[in-house]
């Protein structure tokens, strides 16, 4: 059953597929606690909220006897570090520049688990993508798609970093594969490319100064001393990935929808800080970058203005410097400012 259901899987769409037991990741539950306890977590406070489910997935679902870990590739077809180079332009992570890969994973995962409830009538699954107490990257090691790399992201010998993870939990008892072992050895990649010095040590990441946070999940103004550090980086950051040397094995992407639209493959600052909310919603209609609000990425857009070096763009920031949103007219008078020297 679990070699049809592997081909199954990966005819469907996903890259990789591999099986272990709900209790596998039993160092899980500490690694949390300590990475909450010393506030490495920042303003995500939905990682503190319901810690026994997330650090232990039996616990989450008591009935679950296998977790079925899908890879779904989305690896690009040109270097995203080349954009950091265009200080006019904005820096989107790879991820977020096509369709929201939580539909297009969360669709496939319940076409799958379909197949499978047809196959084993009697039995029942859960599925999971990025939006439950679900630890994926540590199931992920433990089903043998990878390990957690230095920046602790997954990365597999097959795969390279441009994946995403998907779990269907189910009661169906299925041999559990062989976990994956650690293949960085002495590469410092991802750790020496990092902007602002976001892991304290390797295999350890204190999301407060990390860049992907900042532009994504901390609201109101950034710490002026890291501001200067983000460049044009205005949602994401793929520094640590790109840098990868295993992307070499990268898989192609299979699904159209999750390569990069056009217009946010090198956005202008200025068209961006022009964005109102009816226009912002408009533009990123289907994209993950529409969960962070109007707000949160013209404030953004502000700090790459302000890094741009370009005082023609000065009248964007200076338009804003009134803004309603008070994090989005700090940013601006601060753009202003660095922009006039």
């Amino acid at each position: 059953m679990k070699e049809r259901l592997r081909t199954h899987a990966l005819e469907a769409g996903f890259a990789r597929m591999g099986v272990c037991r709900p209790d596998a990741i039993p160092q899980a539950a500490g690694r949390l606690a300590a990475f909450v306890g010393d506030g490495r977590h920042g303003q995500m406070g939905w990682m503190a909220e319901r810690m026994g489910w997330r650090g232990d997935p039996a616990a989450l679902w008591p009935a679950a006897r296998s977790v079925v870990m899908l890879a779904e590739s989305y690896a690009p077809g040109h270097d995203p570090l080349e954009n950091l180079a265009r200080k006019d332009r904005g820096a989107i992570s790879v991820y977020a520049q096509g369709r929201d890969y939580h539909d297009i994973v969360k669709k496939r995962l319940k076409a799958v688990g379909r197949w499978l409830l047809e196959q084993q009538p009697g039995e029942e699954i859960k599925v999971f993508v990025d939006t439950a107490p679900v630890m994926e990257k540590p199931l992920g090691q433990a089903a043998g798609l990878g390990w957690q790399g230095k920046h602790t992201n997954l990365v597999g010998r097959e795969l390279g970093s441009w994946f995403f993870l998907g779990a269907i939990f189910t009661t169906l008892d299925l041999p559990p594969d062989a976990a994956e072992a650690d293949h960085c050895g002495n590469c410092r990649a991802c750790l020496d490319i990092c902007p602002t010095a976001a892991f304290p040590a390797p295999y350890q990441l204190d999301a407060r100064r990390c860049i992907s946070y900042l532009t994504i999940e901390h609201a109101g103004p950034v710490d002026p001393d890291l501001r200067p550090l983000l460049g044009n980086r205005i949602y994401g950051c793929d520094d640590c990935l790109a840098v990868c040397p295993w992307n070499k094995f990268a898989v192609a992407a299979r699904d159209i929808r999750l390569a990069a639209r056009d217009q946010l493959r090198a956005p202008a600052l200025a068209d961006l800080a022009a964005l109102d909310d009816a226009a912002f919603r408009l533009l990123f209609s289907g994209s993950p970058v529409k969960r962070s609000g109007r707000d949160r990425f013209v404030r953004n857009v502000l700090y790459a203005i302000g890094n741009s070096g370009d005082a023609g763009l000065i009248p964007a920031a200076q338009s804003l410097c009134e803004d309603p949103d008070g994090a989005v007219t700090d940013a601006a008078r601060w753009a202003v400012g660095r922009l006039r020297g």
